[in-house]
């Protein structure tokens, strides 16, 4: 994956069809999974926990108040096959920064193969399956879902004259 975030760039930074921030603080987001799940499904990601978006669009971090609590349960549960289909993470994905004084959590997640697609949450392939369009994380419709499916084969339709 490109590198799609630098911490010493993290000023010129907005959120995109590549980046989303989360508030995060004491526990994780319920909502991280489901942008785990469109950022699979799509071209890949940077979900950043303990930052907050103004209205302005620009970034201010909130911090995390235990990262090392929030790092195992992230683990923990993007390895947790009834939450997340399938962990596409190597450890170095994942890392904690801070800035401005605040703890932040990087995740870095790359767009899943063909063969791995759909990734879904909560053991629910059909209403579990999510995808980006800009800086939103938006459910696939059954045909969506049944396309990634499709594809998974090792010669798709596509590939025949």
């Amino acid at each position: 994956m490109t590198e799609i975030f630098e911490i010493s760039k993290f000023d010129s930074y907005r959120e995109d069809n590549r980046r989303e921030v989360k508030k995060a603080g004491d526990g994780l987001p319920l909502s991280l999974w489901d942008t785990y799940s469109s950022f699979a499904n799509c071209y890949g990601g940077v979900i950043i926990l303990g930052v907050k978006e103004n209205k302005d669009g620009s970034w201010h971090t909130t911090g995390l108040q235990n990262p090392d609590r929030l790092l195992k349960e992230f683990w923990d549960t993007v390895d947790n096959k009834k939450k997340v289909s399938i962990n596409l993470l190597k450890e170095g994905d994942v890392e904690v920064f801070t800035h401005n004084g605040d703890a932040i959590m990087v995740i870095r997640v790359p767009a899943a193969r063909r063969e791995q697609k759909p990734v879904y949450i909560n053991n629910d392939m059909f209403g579990g399956t999510f995808r980006r369009n800009w800086e939103g994380d938006y459910h696939c419709t059954r045909i969506q879902v049944k396309t990634m499916l499709r594809d998974q084969a090792d010669d798709t339709v596509d590939m025949s004259v």
